[in-house]
């Protein structure tokens, strides 16, 4: 048997068996990946409404929307990249330059943090004295027009 005419059987089936349209659709929705059930979807909102939203129901319920999430991606990427850093390289003179370097970076990251909580912590301070001084300023302003009313 072919491979073109292994995909036309469905072999869950007992015995070979023409697969049903809807399977052949639905394989070939998914050879051509998300952006086809995306376009399938809209163009059934567009012609015909509930044709739209029963493609929708099926893709997420037969995890077609969030089979292959960006999560489960970004989470690999993460883990070879991540988890990389600490393996080691065999070559000792090269583990040692790596582990000074990111203790470097590691300081200079606690560092550069602490600057900028000094730094949120002084803007603070200088808003919060504004803040004193032009509350100050207008409890002076009414001050004297009270005065000056009370002498008029």
């Amino acid at each position: 048997m072919t491979p073109a005419t292994a995909q036309m059987y469905d072999h869950q089936s007992q015995g070979p068996r023409p697969a049903s349209w809807f399977r052949r659709t639905e394989a070939w929705m998914d050879s051509k990946g998300k952006p086809a059930w995306i376009t399938a979807m809209v163009l059934g909102f567009v012609f015909f409404w509930p044709v739209g939203l029963a493609i929708l129901f099926y893709m997420i319920w037969g995890k077609k929307m969030f089979g292959k999430s960006c999560r489960h991606s970004r989470y690999n990427d993460m883990r070879r990249t991540g988890f990389a850093a600490m393996k080691s390289s065999g070559n000792t003179a090269f583990d040692a330059y790596k582990t000074e370097t990111l203790q470097r970076l590691e300081e200079e990251q606690n560092s550069f943090e602490g600057f900028l909580e000094r730094l949120r912590a002084a803007k603070d301070k200088a808003e919060f004295d504004q803040f004193m001084e032009d509350r100050s300023r207008k409890a002076s302003a009414e001050r004297d027009n009270a005065n000056q009313d009370a002498n008029a």
